[in-house]
């Protein structure tokens, strides 16, 4: 009995995305009546804000240090051509002939990590691509191959870029014990960039402990939690995390952006860091 949803059959050339014969022949391209498209548009306009900001600092070079703070997007800072941080993360790996900002060196790790991450495909995939624009919305990609082929299937090495975030937070978090200092670098001072760096820290700890890979890490393989209770809690304790693993990403993005600015205002003079103590 037909159904009225059958595709026409003299159809010369069936499509093989959302209009394939093996699909509900609807005409519309979707029913939704609400304002879907805020949501895509709203993430492609803050992230298109924050690769605007971030490049443009990143190639600025300059500006990135006023004792005891060091941009984030700078740290490490791996090139001889950094300004020199007393017992900060100086490590002049590349040497004299490195000619451009050193932030491109390090910025390629966080930046990996996010690209990468579960939530951010999602979000740029639907921000940019309208693969799909949202749910219930048929993309205008006649095909879809997924994540199989070139160059999308190199999203899996978001695994390994956990590693390397991993040491990236851990250098952030020296950066922001050695923000307890003056600008003399005399310990035992905390200022507004100090607090600006606490919780910059403990966005970036969150967002990137409740990262999917993270949670595979601690429970993935487990065939009796009961054997191993302690990384049965800590799974759990990071799918708590996991849950909030967007509002995480958004924070800890916006975090680390506004660290940088700070820390920019304090070099170029536009603003005096108060001091607490």
């Amino acid at each position: 009995m037909a159904t009225g949803t059958e595709p026409p059959a003299t159809d010369p050339h069936p499509s093989r995305g959302v209009r394939s014969p093996a699909r509900a022949a609807i005409a519309a391209p979707h029913l939704r009546t609400d304002r879907w498209w805020l949501a895509p548009a709203a993430t492609a306009a803050g992230l298109l804000a924050f690769v605007v900001y971030s490049t443009w600092r990143a190639f600025a070079d300059a500006h990135y240090y006023a004792a005891p703070y060091v941009s984030p997007f700078y740290s490490p800072c791996l090139a001889e051509r950094c300004a020199p941080m007393r017992a900060g993360p100086n490590w002049e790996v590349f040497g004299s002939w490195w000619g451009i900002s050193p932030a491109i060196i390090i910025l390629v790790f966080p930046l990996g990590f996010r690209l990468t991450c579960y939530y951010y495909r999602k979000a740029y995939y639907r921000g940019f691509w309208a693969s799909p624009p949202a749910c219930a919305v048929a993309e205008p990609h006649k095909r879809y191959t997924g994540e199989t082929r070139f160059p999308l299937i190199l999203q899996n090495v978001h695994r390994y870029f956990f590693y390397a975030a991993l040491l990236v937070a851990g250098i952030l978090t020296y950066d922001t014990v050695l923000a307890f200092r003056d600008e003399h670098y005399a310990w035992g001072h905390m200022g507004l960039g100090t607090l600006v760096f606490l919780v910059n820290i403990v966005l970036i700890w969150a967002y990137t402990v409740s990262c999917h890979s993270c949670r595979h890490i601690v429970g993935g393989k487990l065939r009796h939690f009961s054997r191993h209770p302690v990384r049965y809690r800590m799974w759990q304790w990071i799918g708590k995390l996991n849950a909030r693993h967007m509002q995480l990403a958004w924070a800890s993005l916006v975090s680390v952006a506004l660290a940088d600015f700070y820390v920019y205002l304090v070099a170029s003079g536009a603003f005096d860091d108060p001091r607490f103590f």
